[in-house]
């Protein structure tokens, strides 16, 4: 069975947040070339939506996994669809935003 796919419009947000800093420490290309990646690596979830790591400790139907140990990707699968809730970056804390705590600041 295959899965949808979506992106919640703060997942967007937060992939175009990394962009625009990795573009300003590096480059424009490298900047679209890791953002790209880590898209790809999400529409890999449709076929094996089931795995990372369950956190209904901060919300129910949560989940995680990483990405190249720099980017924590939060997720729920509902109705035959995956959501990519949050992407996290360097280290940033994902918890209190997936428990609905504002935190502020991008990167």
């Amino acid at each position: 069975m295959s899965y949808g796919l979506r992106f919640a419009p703060e997942a967007l947000d937060q992939l175009q947040a990394l962009e625009d800093y990795i573009a300003q420490a590096s480059s424009a290309s490298r900047a679209a070339a890791y953002v790209n990646a880590i898209v790809d690596y999400c529409q890999q979830l449709k076929t094996f939506p089931h795995r990372g790591t369950v956190r209904v400790d901060l919300r129910a139907g949560l989940r995680i996994i990483g990405f190249r140990r720099r980017v924590t990707i939060l997720f729920e699968v509902s109705d035959g669809t995956v959501t990519i809730i949050g992407i996290y970056y360097g280290g940033r804390q994902y918890e209190p935003r997936s428990r609905g705590e504002d935190q502020g600041g991008d990167f």
